[in-house]
């Protein structure tokens, strides 16, 4: 088992390495030019994949307030991404639904990512390696999933533990 400060140096190295990899994700995809924001296109995939939602669903599953959700979710209704209505179960309720312009949108993003990714695996990756990608994937998703107290939090919210 490896040492506390190795497991950190660790996870220090995988945050880094994600987010190199998401920018250049980003950038190798051309959307860097896109109009959309990464909270933006995030919050639309929930929208088209995930259950019928509530902006403040959406806040919370994304790991953000309810007025930054709102900030993501105005443009893109705006521009005719998604829409409002009311939930047939509870008539107080709005609900978020994509539009078929949002999910034309989302899937040219998702296009354009994964025609990159799979380019970048295909060249990169010796195959032996191959195999090792369901387990990075599983890890990877238990991490975004994983109920742990906010290291921030604890801190007391210093600037150093939230970089």
């Amino acid at each position: 088992m490896k040492s506390g400060s190795s497991r950190s140096s660790a996870a220090v190295d995988l945050d880094l390495a994600i987010q190199r990899l998401r920018g250049r994700i980003r950038s190798e995809s051309g959307l860097d030019n896109s109009p959309w924001s990464r909270s933006q296109l995030s919050a639309l995939d929930r929208i088209v994949h995930g259950p019928p939602s509530t902006a403040s669903d959406l806040a919370a599953a994304e790991s953000m307030r309810p007025q930054s959700m709102a900030a993501v979710l105005g443009p893109m209704e705006q521009e005719g991404l998604v829409v409002r209505h009311r939930d047939p179960e509870d008539g107080r309720r709005m609900l978020i639904a994509a539009t078929e312009t949002g999910r034309e949108v989302l899937q040219s993003v998702l296009e354009l990512r994964n025609a990159w990714l799979t380019a970048a695996v295909d060249h990169v990756l010796r195959p032996e390696e191959y195999d090792a990608l369901p387990v990075l994937v599983d890890i990877l998703n238990r991490l975004a999933d994983c109920e742990v107290p906010p290291v921030a939090r604890r801190a007391g919210r210093s600037r150093v533990a939230l970089l």
